[in-house]
């Protein structure tokens, strides 16, 4: 069974950094393409980055310049860098994987079959 669990989050000045990890096991394939979401309260989930199985990546565009989706294939984790955070990236961050090959990677919701459970990034004013 697949599970991915997420890190590394917490309570950050504004300006500051923090860096999330999203560790996945229990794989049944070979190659997967990575992605975070997040949802703030009363919002719906929306995409933040996503990274190919090759590496290419992504960013939604209220975070470009800011956050860097990486990945480590050796451990089977995804990282999120942010840097430069602001009050509205305060937010629940999840990351999900889909079996994906290639330079293929995906923005959707409804993209992604496996979720981990989400952490809690607050950046205050």
């Amino acid at each position: 069974q697949v599970q991915l669990v997420e890190t590394g989050g917490g309570l950050v000045q504004a300006g500051g950094s923090l860096r999330l990890s999203c560790a996945a096991s229990g794989l049944a394939f070979s190659s997967y393409a990575m992605g975070w979401f997040r949802q703030a309260p009363g919002k719906e989930r929306e995409f933040v980055a996503a990274i190919s199985w090759s590496g290419a990546s992504t960013n939604a565009e209220s975070v470009k310049g800011r956050f860097t989706v990486s990945r480590d294939y050796a451990k089977k984790t995804v990282y999120l860098q942010m840097n430069s955070l602001k009050p509205e990236d305060t937010a629940v961050y999840y990351c999900a994987m889909r079996y994906g090959s290639g330079s293929n990677y995906y923005t959707g919701v409804d993209e992604y079959r496996y979720w981990g459970q989400g952490t809690q990034v607050t950046v205050s004013s």
